[in-house]
């Protein structure tokens, strides 16, 4: 991704968010979310002396895991644990893991009447924007993690945006679709050392299930 191409990407970012938040977005004032997902994911390496090593790149293409939210007014923060697994990558049906730590912004708009608003009831939609740090492993985790067991580590920016559907007060249903470039590096060897860094992009689908509790 060159500099102009992640100028364009961010300045529309931030016309979509300025958007957004003119809209009249979820009255719930402080929230915290759980969900687990499954679907697919694609990946790529774009460049570094590492690309072809790159984590999303080579890890299978099934995907599923857990996310845990917490949502304050528009701020948000998550951890989020994947395992890629099942097929296709350059080590397919083996096990990859990805554990993130990220902070940004979140909105969520209900798509239905004004009462099913009220209600929580109806469609809606999510889109978000973060930035994070994660850690990839070769292997499923034998906690707890230690850096050992860590191929990867990784500088993230991305976004998500969801549509889903109102099962409950507290259960909603849908699909996600985040992307995220990143800037990595392979662990183990010095932070300065340049041939072990990469830059990559990957997208996932994502059917998830999500547990949803107002606090405030």
């Amino acid at each position: 991704m060159t500099i102009v191409e992640m100028t364009i990407a961010v300045r529309a970012s931030v016309v979509t968010l300025a958007v957004l938040a003119a809209a009249p977005a979820s009255a719930d004032v402080a929230v915290l979310m759980g969900n687990v997902h499954g679907g697919g994911m694609v990946g790529k390496g774009t460049g570094g002396d590492q690309q072809d090593e790159a984590f999303f790149a080579n890890a299978p293409n099934g995907v599923y895991g857990a996310t845990v939210t917490g949502r304050f007014l528009f701020l948000a923060a998550e951890v989020t644990h994947r395992q890629y697994s099942f097929v296709g990558g350059e080590f397919e049906n083996t096990l990859r893991t990805w554990t993130q730590f990220s902070a940004g912004v979140d909105f969520e708009i209900g798509l239905g009447s004004t009462q099913q608003k009220k209600e929580r009831k109806g469609s809606f939609f999510q889109v978000s924007a973060m930035a994070g740090f994660g850690v990839g492993t070769g292997q499923q985790v034998d906690p707890p993690l230690d850096n050992s067991q860590i191929t990867d580590k990784g500088f993230m920016l991305g976004g998500k945006v969801a549509l889903g559907t109102h099962l409950s007060k507290h259960f909603d249903f849908g699909l996600m679709v985040p992307a995220q470039f990143g800037y990595f590096f392979k662990n183990g060897v010095a932070a300065n050392d340049l041939t072990n860094h990469y830059q990559g992009i990957h997208v996932e689908a994502l059917l998830f299930l999500r547990v949803y509790l107002k606090l405030i």
